[in-house]
């Protein structure tokens, strides 16, 4: 017997049977699909897999959501349109010039910003590398936005971190980073770093590396306050302190020689030479009211001793009264 019309009892098992055939089908392939897509042998990583520092990727996670960084930033193709995409800035950066830009990232980190997150062999470590020349070999990416935008202004806000979300933030950028992304995003970059510059320079151009000097070695050391104004923008100091009494991510300039500072402890200590000198090369020493630990990287192994000094010159000179060293 064979269905004739749609109305036929007849057909109504076997239209029964070839359905659920078929649904059974779906979801075989459904489930062989999912596995498929979870198999170590893709080489995806999973969050847990993957820290910065003492802090997990999920904590990344909820930073980056809680910030709302989406609203102008890309990450794996999903966000906004107006900011650079962010699923590759680990790679393409490292976590060095990542540590140097965010807490103040309303101007481009210099060369000097990025070295004081190279300072230690713990940092140098985490970033993979033996040296700072290293990293700027390992990192293109530092070394190109080192090389055009060192100390220039940004688009981008300058966002009130608390401690710890940083480093947070960089463990979720480096997961993103090392995700099996199926060959997205295309890769648009191309050649060494040293065909790059030299397609941007000439070929005589030395690599980046050798092309970072100090401001120390061209300038008229006799001139203390105009050289400490050039080395705290060289520092890249500029980026958290303003030169009035204002607040950026740190105390403003302003005033600030010779007054009376108020610390976390409840003590107050008067900001002279001795206590700037301090606050430089080891800020948590004796920490201001108001800012936590560790906002401030230290500079004891990279600012020398007459460097120093004309930066203590040129906070004095910020000072309407009692300025004298």
């Amino acid at each position: 017997m064979t269905c004739t019309t749609s109305d036929d009892k007849s057909c109504e098992t076997p239209r029964r049977h070839g359905a659920l055939w078929v649904l059974s089908l779906m979801v075989v392939i459904f489930v062989l699909l999912s596995y498929f897509s979870f198999i170590d042998e893709r080489g995806q990583v999973v969050p847990d897999q993957i820290s910065y520092k003492s802090f997990s990727a999920d904590e990344g996670k909820r930073i980056f959501q809680a910030y709302n960084c989406m609203g102008c930033h890309t990450i794996v193709g999903n966000g906004a349109y107006f900011a650079p995409d962010l699923t590759e800035q680990y790679k393409y950066t490292g976590p060095a010039w990542l540590e140097a830009f965010l807490p103040a990232a309303a101007s481009w980190p210099t060369a000097a910003a990025v070295r004081v997150h190279l300072a230690t062999p713990e940092q140098l470590a985490l970033a993979g590398v033996s040296s700072f020349e290293e990293y700027l070999e390992k990192y293109p990416g530092a070394a190109e936005r080192i090389d055009r935008r060192a100390g220039k202004i940004s688009h981008m806000p300058n966002l009130a971190f608390r401690e710890g979300e940083v480093a947070k933030l960089i463990a979720f950028m480096k997961y993103s980073s090392a995700m099996n992304k199926e060959g997205w995003p295309p890769e648009v970059r191309t050649g060494s770093l040293e065909n790059r510059l030299a397609l941007a320079y000439g070929p005589a151009v030395l690599p980046m590396a050798a092309a970072v000097t100090s401001v120390a070695a061209t300038t008229n050391t006799t001139n203390l306050v105009a050289l400490g104004e050039r080395l705290t923008a060289e520092y890249g100091c500029n980026a958290c302190h303003a030169t009035d009494t204002s607040r950026r991510i740190g105390p403003g300039w302003g005033d600030l020689f010779n007054s009376m500072v108020e610390l976390a402890d409840g003590s107050t200590v008067k900001a002279d030479k001795t206590y700037l000198t301090e606050a430089i090369l080891n800020p948590n020493t004796q920490l201001v009211a108001g800012y936590p630990a560790g906002l401030m990287p230290a500079y004891n192994n990279l600012i020398k001793p007459d460097e120093l000094e004309a930066m203590v010159a040129y906070l004095a000179s910020l000072s309407n009264v009692g300025n004298e060293l």
